[in-house]
């Protein structure tokens, strides 16, 4: 019993398919996202208290959502921006849902992922929004600016398009800098340095990638974990750059099954939670090794990956886990979501002893 347990509090089946549940920041409140089986959008906010979660809000759409992020936004305000399945990037105001306070065409098609930085007191620089979508785009968005990205990454002349599955920002800790990281269908993992607007690092995982997150937005890009589809996930360690082997990396098999997804503890970037397409949930350490560097025969510095240990696992659905959000305010409470229709408040125990 020395180990962090994984508890479940409470299950809320829901009539809809669930894709997204994020907790609102500085609340014992929740909002999931998803698809009612006519084809339209679910929003609804639930509160935690008393043992229940309880629905406080719920409003229906005319296009399904997909994905959702506070990251853009101030604490004041914690305005929700969205993606659809008609490739729109939407931004709500919690307390008013009737029109949103933002909107723009971003895709084609489906934007499948959405990520966040430069609000809530996260990361430094501009409030940011960055989407990715079926359509091979990868798109940064400044809520300030209407209707136009500020930053498109696209295929070239010639080449195909991949399905971007995933997004994520990091390296955020000054005003200047900033990096967003895609993963796609093909196991493509691609690195967009934003202050140079080139392609920093890209590398291809064999498998396609449903996850890619750094360990902490507001700083020099530390670690990063990849997910992929047949049971494999990959922690990079960003300090050091090699001009040829690019970034070490240590990989894990896990879950027996996809692994959905990557989360980090936000009070400890050294503690992350996987989740599997058999309905489970691993919690995982990170170990740096002795010295992360070394130099190779021609004097470069390279990487050293460090470790991952398995700390525990549940199995809580008998349907992939399709969304994990750690509350960033209570350490250990968190909020998913699976293919059952249910959604689950889960307390992981013990992460202050990490």
């Amino acid at each position: 019993m020395d180990k962090p347990q994984i508890i479940l509090h409470i299950q809320k089946p829901v009539n809809y398919t669930v894709f997204d549940a994020k907790w609102i920041p500085c609340s014992a409140k929740f909002v999931a996202l998803g698809n009612y089986a006519r084809g339209t959008g679910a929003l609804q906010i639930f509160e935690v208290s008393q043992g229940d979660a309880k629905v406080i809000k719920d409003v229906e759409k005319t296009k399904p959502f997909k994905c959702g992020t506070f990251g853009a936004s101030a604490l004041q305000n914690r305005h929700l921006a969205t993606g659809d399945f008609n490739g729109k990037l939407q931004i709500w105001n919690l307390e008013s849902l009737d029109l949103p306070v933002y909107s723009a065409q971003g895709h084609k098609e489906i934007i499948n992922c959405i990520d966040g930085v430069g609000g809530l007191g996260i990361g430094e620089g501009a409030p940011e929004i960055v989407t990715g979508s079926r359509d091979g785009t990868v798109k940064v968005w400044d809520p300030r600016q209407k209707n136009d990205p500020v930053a498109t990454m696209e295929p070239g002349e010639g080449e195909t398009k991949r399905d971007c599955w995933t997004v994520a920002f990091g390296n955020a800790f000054s005003a200047e800098e900033r990096c967003v990281a895609a993963g796609y269908d093909n196991g493509d993992v691609k690195l967009f340095d934003l202050r140079n607007m080139s392609l920093r690092w890209e590398t291809n995982v064999k498998n396609g990638v449903c996850c890619v997150e750094f360990d902490r937005k507001d700083i020099s890009m530390n670690k990063l974990a990849i997910t992929t589809l047949e049971s494999k996930f990959h922690v990079y360690d960003m300090r050091t750059q090699h001009p040829t082997k690019g970034f070490a990396c240590v990989t894990e098999k896990a879950h027996k099954s996809t692994v959905w997804l990557a989360k980090h503890l936000p009070q400890n970037r050294d503690v992350f939670m996987t989740l599997g397409g058999n309905g489970s949930l691993n919690l995982w350490k990170y170990s740096y090794p002795s010295s992360r560097s070394k130099e190779d025969t021609e004097g470069n510095k390279m990487g050293v990956a460090g470790t991952v240990d398995l700390l525990q696992n549940v199995t809580l659905s008998t349907q992939p886990v399709s969304s994990f959000d750690w509350s960033p305010d209570k350490q250990g409470l968190s909020v998913c979501t699976s293919f059952d229709q249910n959604i689950r408040v889960i307390i992981t125990t013990k992460l202050n002893t990490l």
